[in-house]
């Protein structure tokens, strides 16, 4: 199993500000920034586009941007994230024609690649492509809101996911998403999970460097 990797999600971060939203998660302990990318096609919300994640880099963060697409079409955004500084690029399967199309395209494109399932995709659509991914992100909600609660029907198809991964022998990350607090990540990470994304979580909190301790210190006593 990989490392424990704690993503807030700038979703739930204060936009005004969000600069120095994204530098104190960080300072505060966070691994990875998460981009919720939504068109209001593939789901029912409009957030935000490549030039965030640029303006971001010219800010000066260094560390992994995690994006995911929640998009429809897909391929037509990937050059642009990867353009503007995305680390890893993840997409759901039903916005794409080509599956394993898109993966080459996402790393032809100088990034990691990797599928979303969202809580009604089955974990066969990963059979011909888990191979080629560097993570599996798995929805813990339905896309297209922060705030939402953990599904616990995800806690299996982790735990199915996990055995996958662990049978194909690959460095592949599993990523989950959706309702993960202090208060639940343990379970979580006991089902597989290594990578971890909590918006409302971590920036409704008013210690952001507490709650990612408790987070991880959560996860390290199952591990």
């Amino acid at each position: 199993m990989q490392s424990t990797v704690i993503a807030p999600s700038i979703l739930s971060a204060n936009f005004a500000r969000l600069g120095e939203e994204v530098d104190n998660v960080l300072k505060a302990g966070a691994d990875w920034v998460h981009f919720d990318v939504m068109d209001n096609h593939y789901v029912p919300n409009l957030t935000i586009g490549p030039m965030v994640c640029e303006a971001l880099r010219k800010h000066g963060v260094t560390a992994p941007i995690d994006v995911h697409l929640m998009v429809q079409p897909v391929d037509r955004l990937v050059p642009d994230f990867a353009k503007a500084g995305a680390s890893m690029i993840t997409f759901h399967p039903e916005a794409s024609a080509h599956v394993h199309r898109t993966v080459q395209l996402i790393k032809a494109s100088g990034c990691q690649a990797g599928l979303v399932l969202n809580p009604g995709t089955p974990v066969e659509v990963l059979d011909y492509v888990l191979e080629d991914l560097d993570m599996v992100l798995l929805m813990s909600v339905n896309p297209g809101f922060g705030g939402q609660s953990f599904i616990p029907s995800a806690l299996e198809k982790l735990r199915r996911v996990r055995g996958m991964i662990d049978r194909s022998g690959k460095p592949v990350r599993l990523e989950i998403d959706g309702g993960v607090k202090a208060d639940n990540i343990a379970e979580i990470a006991q089902a597989g999970a290594d990578t971890f994304v909590a918006g409302s979580a971590i920036f409704n909190a008013p210690d952001y460097a507490g709650v990612i301790k408790r987070m991880k210190d959560a996860v390290a006593g199952v591990r």
